[in-house]
């Protein structure tokens, strides 16, 4: 049996660069005070034995774990059927790489996994939290801010009672959603529907007002609610089409729910875009690409979304390209064969 060579220690590296096992550790962990001469040798001598710092020895000193949670308050079921969540992941994931910080997953299945988050929070496992997919009534955000860790929010805060500065990061979705309605209506329809998100999400909300913001409150009967999944998208096409067989036109507040709500226009006979033309919202490509027709809709940028909230929590919340604590991308419409 082969023998593990020994692992090489902080006085294996002090020897090795001629300097004190303490100015070692300063290096190591970052502190100031030693100068670069002396900060090249032990980089070199840490290089050369290929010695690997003892994480939980760090963190004693430190008090940082280069590890940071990201807390999603859907069920694994959500979570792993919608790209947007895969996206966002991908953006978060690729910034603490970059600086060499972890990624823990935490999820929430129903209210009674709150509480296990927020303790896990709360135990110092972590140095920060990002947290998307709120709803309003979510008692996490103040679990979370009880906890005492720095947290950035995925979405505009809906739940603050505005008192306290908020760090988030969201998309304009009231701005892109008057986009795509106007577009609508720029293209001679009349009789536009909308069918929402889970209206207790701000970005629901927001879409539901950029919608009201062009069709005045007399859309409103033109609304149905869905939940930002292919049979929410569904079910809302099939309730807006007996309500209002004439309809001429249908923005969805997601690409997923306008694949659903396509499928149902076209069961019904329903020519896209003849008959009726369909916008969504996030042009996510693996959904908007291969629908039937190819989607028009609205993109936000959702990888950049989660590379900003990861480097707000990094850098101690600060952007300075925001005004406030808030930081909103612009979104974009994307023109294809659906509208």
């Amino acid at each position: 049996m082969t023998e593990t060579a020994p692992r090489p220690t902080l006085e294996a590296v002090a020897a090795r660069a001629g300097v004190s096992r303490a100015t070692v550790s300063r290096v190591v962990n970052g502190g100031d005070g030693v100068r670069e001469p002396l900060v090249e040798r032990v980089r070199r001598a840490v290089e050369e034995l290929g010695y690997v710092p003892n994480q939980a020895a760090r963190s004693l000193v430190t008090r940082r774990h280069d590890a940071v949670a990201v807390v999603i308050a859907e069920p694994e079921t959500r979570v792993f059927a919608d790209p947007f969540f895969a996206l966002q992941l991908r953006g978060i994931s690729k910034e603490l790489t970059a600086h060499d910080n972890q990624l823990v997953l935490l999820l929430t299945e129903g209210r009674d996994d709150h509480a296990r988050v927020a303790r896990y929070l709360a135990g110092g496992h972590v140095d920060g939290a990002l947290v998307f997919s709120l709803h309003l009534d979510d008692p996490l955000p103040g679990l979370i801010q009880g906890a005492g860790v720095p947290t950035v929010f995925g979405g505009r805060p809906g739940w603050s009672d505005g008192t306290r500065d908020v760090v988030h990061v969201d998309s304009d979705n009231r701005g892109g959603a008057r986009e795509a309605v106007r577009h609508l209506v720029d293209l001679g329809r009349r009789r536009v529907a909308h069918i929402t998100g889970p209206l207790d999400q701000t970005s629901a909300a927001d879409r539901l007002q950029g919608f009201l913001d062009v069709m005045g409150d007399t859309g409103r009967r033109l609304v149905a609610e869905g939940d930002f999944t292919p049979g929410g998208g569904e079910r809302a096409m099939r309730e807006l089409l007996d309500r209002s067989p004439d309809l001429d036109a249908v923005f969805a507040a997601n690409d997923l729910s306008a694949a659903g709500a396509l499928r149902v226009l076209r069961a019904h006979g329903r020519r896209v875009p003849e008959d009726v033309a369909v916008v969504g919202f996030d042009d996510m490509l693996p959904v908007a690409e291969q629908t039937d027709p190819p989607l028009t809709t609205v993109r936000q940028d959702i990888e950049e979304m989660g590379r900003i909230m990861a480097r707000l929590l990094l850098h101690g919340g600060h952007d300075p390209a925001a005004s406030g604590p808030g930081t909103v991308l612009p979104t974009t419409l994307i023109r294809r064969a659906s509208a």
